[in-house]
C-alpha cells in the first residue's frame, strides 16, 4: 500500500514538472491587439459576422481582412471603438444602428418546437418541447439567430425597453 502511494506521488510530481516545462517551451505568443479587440466584442459567438465566433472576427479585424463594422450585435458604437483603437477610418454610412434589441416570443402562436433554443448562442431562451418559451432579456444579445429558425414566426426582435438600469440622457440638439 505504501509503495503504491509513493510511486503515484512521484509519478504525479514528475508529470507535473514535465507539463510545466512544456508550457514554457511550447508557448504560443498571442497578438495582444486581437485579445483586446475580442474583449471589446459582445462575446456571444453568434456568427453573424461570417467568422467562427468573436475570436475569429477579432483576428480578421486586426489582420485588416475584415471591417471594424462587421459585428451586427455590436453596432455603430463597437465599430467606432474598434476604429479608434486601431487608428483607422471606417465608413459607417451604410451601417444601420437601430439601438439594442432583444428577442421576444408571441406565446399565442409558439408551438414549442425548441428550434430557437438550439441555435441561441447565449442560452437566453427558456422552455421545453411542446411548451411555451420565454426569453431572458438580460441574457439575450440581440443576434437574431433564433428568428430564422422559428417555423411559426412567433419570434421577433423588439427594441430593448427603457428601464432605469439602462436609460441614458439623450444628447442635446445642436443649436442652429
Amino acid at each position: 500500500m505504501l509503495f503504491a502511494v509513493v510511486s503515484l506521488t512521484i509519478l504525479g510530481a514528475a508529470l507535473g514538472v514535465m507539463l510545466g516545462l512544456a508550457s514554457r517551451f511550447f508557448a504560443v505568443e498571442a497578438n495582444p491587439v486581437v485579445a483586446e479587440l475580442e474583449a471589446m466584442m459582445p462575446g456571444s459567438n453568434c456568427g453573424q459576422c461570417g467568422f467562427p465566433g468573436c475570436a475569429g472576427a477579432a483576428a480578421a479585424i486586426a489582420a485588416g481582412t475584415a471591417s471594424p463594422a462587421c459585428c451586427p450585435p455590436g453596432g455603430r458604437a463597437l465599430a467606432e471603438t474598434i476604429a479608434a483603437r486601431l487608428g483607422i477610418a471606417v465608413d459607417l454610412a451604410g451601417l444601420r444602428d437601430e439601438g439594442p434589441k432583444v428577442a421576444s416570443i408571441r406565446e399565442e402562436i409558439c408551438i414549442g418546437c425548441t428550434r430557437c433554443i438550439k441555435v441561441c448562442p447565449t442560452d437566453a431562451i427558456l422552455g421545453g418541447p411542446k411548451q411555451i418559451h420565454n426569453v431572458l432579456r438580460d441574457a439575450c444579445t440581440g443576434c437574431g439567430s433564433c428568428i430564422e429558425r422559428c417555423p411559426t414566426e412567433a419570434m421577433a426582435m423588439q427594441p430593448l425597453p427603457v428601464t432605469l438600469q439602462q436609460w441614458v440622457w439623450p444628447k442635446p440638439a445642436a443649436c442652429a
